[in-house]
């Protein structure tokens, strides 16, 4: 096996980690509201601290990746979040659980565009979308998992327990990633001189590359349609990450077991989407360009999903709301990994640059839904009427789609 495949390996370790303790408070949360008597505007405010920090740190982590190496970063970040992933188990009240949850959001802020500096120095331009798929596809098999795994531990050990072993197994993560990593493939052992000039040969960064200036991030018409197609797309994203537990239980009316399985299999889905969301940009790319092969794949997985939604929020059948949104996952992330295979394209050397401020837009996107989800159904008592904002973003977004240009690099005029 190629050395850069094993690297990828451990991405796919890493985005599955990071999705087990992201996706694990939407999974515990009747519990958490009820241990702590939180109501569901106070639950918005503790998942919505996660979303603002990570959109707060998303551009500084990228731009520090970008200058020090995503093997530092990435050991550091995840020792902080799991750290506070463990801590998130000794919360006693409404405002401690706030701030650690603040500080959980601020490390995993750092994940994924230290992942894509790393796609984007070990791998050639024509294996970025794949790359990126299997990456995003880990995090949809972690967000699988999450419901699977937590549940039972819960009824076990309870849901303070969970919390502390999910922080357990990001440690070990970190302290092998450390020890093994590399960032220069030629320092990489184990590797061939044949692979180290393929990689070379083929990727886009540059070594003459400079660091973006602020300036460049301000001005370029190209990264702020990306920025405003991300933010959009996570109303969608975090709708699932978040709040999917509560509306199926306390808005539809299903069991424990039901919600289960359809938040497993809207992951499961998620994560064929990103695989054959990746491949297909891939292959569009190698027939018709780049501009046809990321911005087909994206606009036509979020508009689909946009129908989706909009359709679950106005069926009355329970059961088909929750395959009709499972299906929602499975669009959506059609574009996902054509999202951060675009950071690469137009960010080449500054990828994580160009990823932290796509998903600093991105999850501000996150951040707004988690705090609006739970004021609407409060003051409303509907919980489908989030569902139809939801479907209006994912439009924009995907029309936002025929605006970004993969071909053309944000670079110093």
């Amino acid at each position: 096996m190629k050395v850069r495949y094993r690297v990828l390996a451990g991405l796919f370790l890493l985005s599955t980690i990071t999705y087990l303790d992201r996706v694990c408070m939407n999974v515990v949360s009747k519990y958490v509201k009820d241990d702590l008597g939180l109501d569901n505007e106070q639950f918005g405010w503790i998942l919505g601290a996660f979303s603002l920090s990570y959109a707060l740190f998303e551009i500084p982590t990228g731009t520090l990746g970008d200058k020090t190496g995503p093997r530092r970063v990435l050991t550091r970040v995840v020792f902080w979040w799991s750290g506070f992933t463990a801590l998130t188990g000794t919360a006693f009240n409404f405002l401690y659980l706030l701030i650690v949850r603040f500080l959980f959001g601020a490390g995993e802020a750092g994940a994924y565009p230290n992942a894509s500096i790393v796609i984007a120095r070990w791998f050639p331009a024509v294996e970025v979308g794949r790359a990126q798929s299997v990456i995003w596809a880990a995090g949809r098999l972690g967000g699988a998992l999450t419901p699977l795994l937590v549940i039972p531990l819960v009824h076990y050990a309870g849901w303070r327990w969970a919390f502390g072993i999910l922080g357990i197994v990001g440690v070990l993560w970190a302290i092998g990633w450390y020890a093994w990593f590399r960032d220069d493939p030629a320092e990489q052992k184990g590797i061939t001189e044949a692979e180290v000039q393929e990689i070379e040969s083929g990727r886009r960064i540059k070594q003459t590359d400079h660091r973006i200036p602020w300036t460049t991030i301000i001005r370029n018409p190209d990264l702020w349609a990306l920025m405003l197609m991300c933010h959009l797309f996570f109303y969608g994203s975090y709708f699932f990450t978040n709040w999917s537990s509560v509306y199926f239980q306390e808005g539809r009316g299903l069991s424990e077991d039901q919600t289960k399985n359809f938040i497993s299999l809207s992951y499961f889905l998620g994560a064929i989407g990103c695989l054959v969301g990746g491949g297909l940009s891939d292959a569009l790319t190698k027939r018709y360009g780049l501009k046809i092969g990321r911005r087909a794949v994206g606009l036509g997985g979020l508009g689909l999903s946009s129908l989706f939604f909009l359709l679950a929020g106005l069926t009355t059948d329970n059961e088909q709301a929750g395959y009709l949104l499972a299906t929602c996952v499975l669009m959506k992330d059609l574009a996902l990994p054509v999202a951060f295979a675009v950071c690469v394209d137009m960010g080449q050397r500054n990828s994580g640059t160009v990823a932290g401020s796509m998903n600093f837009a991105g999850q501000l996107g996150g951040f707004f839904i988690t705090i609006l989800f739970g004021i609407i159904v409060k003051q409303t008592h509907n919980f489908n009427y989030p569902l139809f904002m939801i479907a209006g973003c994912l439009l924009v977004s995907a029309l936002l789609w025929l605006r970004i240009d993969p071909t053309k690099p944000v670079s110093i005029k």
